[in-house]
């Protein structure tokens, strides 16, 4: 995110609005204790008890009046606490002329005290402490002049050098503790704005999210329907299922049913990735097969996979270039004639397993997938003798490639043929239950790796 920048004037509105309130109690505060201090003029210094009064009257009360009319005169609550500070500083330096060198010594505490207060409460720019400062000095050097009849060592020694740096190390204080809290406000500004953004953005992408998931939730309305359904897949056969569990919502994993006269073909299928890479290749495999065994009547299953290959290669034109995808699938094509009883089947890497008196036969595929290949050859045809009962096992690799048990290791081949040949005298609906439970077992609180496809067919 690129670096926020806050405008100046926003960080000060910000930091009046903060400090306000702060200050307005300060003023008020600063005009009472001004007033009450009089009570020590009184005792302190009794000859000039009267000019001491009226000064913080006169102070007091004009700032009194900013406060009150603070908004009518639309000046700013710094300008009321100026006015105070200024006023005091001027009305000290007038005790100070008028005072011996004992009770000089002694009201030096007091406008210390003023300063360090200032430096303590007060928040505002430097400019206004400088003026304070100068105007201080003036002052007392003017009143000094008229008044005093200490020397300039006795006054400076006994409290004028002291009170002076006082004043100047709170004008650094005030301006340090200025320059903090400005900063510690744009920085909160900062992050709100931040804030604001990131929510801003998160919105955004929730709604993209949104749309991008309804669109996939489209499109996987739109692969299922090509995809017949388990029940129409299972009316084909005297008992089977389909294990189909898809990884993401749209399947790069896809089964396909066709039925004519004597010949039922079948196809498990798992297309390069999963998601909506896979699900776009899914399209094509199923088109693929649409056109070749419905439309041209293919019923060799090699056939059918070479036509599929070409046609592959072709819509995705690869050539083996560097660089280019190598996008296709690993399919099987079965072909169960019903008049000769046979299976004819042939496919791209995935085996096939047949189950004959609880023994297990695996039937090899060509090792190489339906798509280009650096060594392409002719597909191969496979036919297989059919008894009653033989179970025929079709399915893709994200079963046996699952992550899980105690070790976080692959399920394996080895294990799922376990199962299998374990269940196999089972209805093929309770037989599909026990593969879904073993797997949700293996894989326990990991994420499903790929897309599983597993169909069992009985003969």
């Amino acid at each position: 995110m690129a670096a926020i920048n806050i405008p100046d004037k926003e960080v000060k509105d910000a930091f009046y609005k903060s400090t306000e309130r702060f200050h307005i109690i300060a003023c008020w505060v600063g005009i009472v204790l001004n007033l009450i201090w009089f009570a020590s003029d009184y005792f302190v210094v009794p000859d000039y008890w009267l000019p001491f009064l009226i000064f913080r009257i006169t102070i007091s009360g004009i700032t009194v009046l900013a406060l009150i009319l603070k908004q009518r005169l639309k000046i700013s609550i710094y300008f009321c606490v100026f006015v105070l500070v200024l006023g005091i500083s001027i009305q000290n330096a007038y005790m100070w002329s008028v005072m011996d060198l004992a009770h000089l010594q002694k009201h030096t505490f007091a406008y210390i005290a003023l300063f360090i207060g200032v430096g303590m409460l007060v928040l505002w720019d430097i400019k206004l402490s400088i003026i304070i400062l100068i105007a201080t000095i003036i002052s007392n050097i003017i009143f000094y002049k008229i008044n005093s009849t200490l020397t300039i060592d006795e006054f400076l020694i006994n409290g004028g050098l002291l009170t002076l740096s006082v004043a100047v190390f709170c004008v650094f204080l005030i301006r340090t503790r200025y320059r903090l809290t400005l900063n510690e406000i744009r920085i909160r500004l900062e992050l709100a704005k931040s804030k604001e953004i990131i929510e801003e953005k998160h919105e955004e992408v929730l709604l993209q999210k949104k749309e991008i998931t309804d669109s996939i939730n489209y499109a996987r309305s739109i692969q299922r329907a090509f995809i017949p359904t388990e029940e129409q897949f299972n009316s084909s056969f005297k008992d089977s299922f389909v294990y189909f569990k898809p990884k993401d919502i749209v399947s790069g994993d896809f089964y396909w049913a066709y039925q004519k006269d004597n010949l039922l073909f079948y196809a498990t299928a798992d297309c390069t990735g999963h998601g909506v890479p896979g699900g776009f290749m899914t399209m094509l495999g199923l088109s693929f097969l649409d056109d070749i065994i419905e439309s041209k009547a293919t019923t060799n299953p090699a056939s059918a996979l070479n036509l599929i290959r070409d046609k592959i290669v072709n819509t995705l034109k690869q050539s083996g270039n560097i660089g280019e995808n190598k996008d296709g699938m690993d399919i099987a094509i079965c072909c169960i004639d019903k008049t000769k009883n046979e299976l004819t089947y042939s496919s791209a890497n995935n085996s096939l397993y047949m189950i004959r008196d609880n023994e297990l036969t695996i039937y090899k595929g060509d090792k190489q997938p339906c798509g280009f290949y650096h060594e392409n050859k002719p597909f191969t045809a496979h036919t297989i003798s059919l008894k009653p009962n033989d179970c025929i096992y079709t399915f893709t690799d994200g079963f046996a490639d699952q992550f899980g048990g105690p070790k976080g290791k692959k399920f394996r081949y080895k294990q799922f043929e376990e199962i299998l040949l374990n269940n196999v005298n089972d209805s093929f609906s309770v037989q599909k239950n026990k593969l879904s439970s073993a797997f949700e077992s293996w894989k326990g609180d990991l994420e499903q790796v790929d897309d599983i496809l597993v169909i069992g067919i009985k003969i």
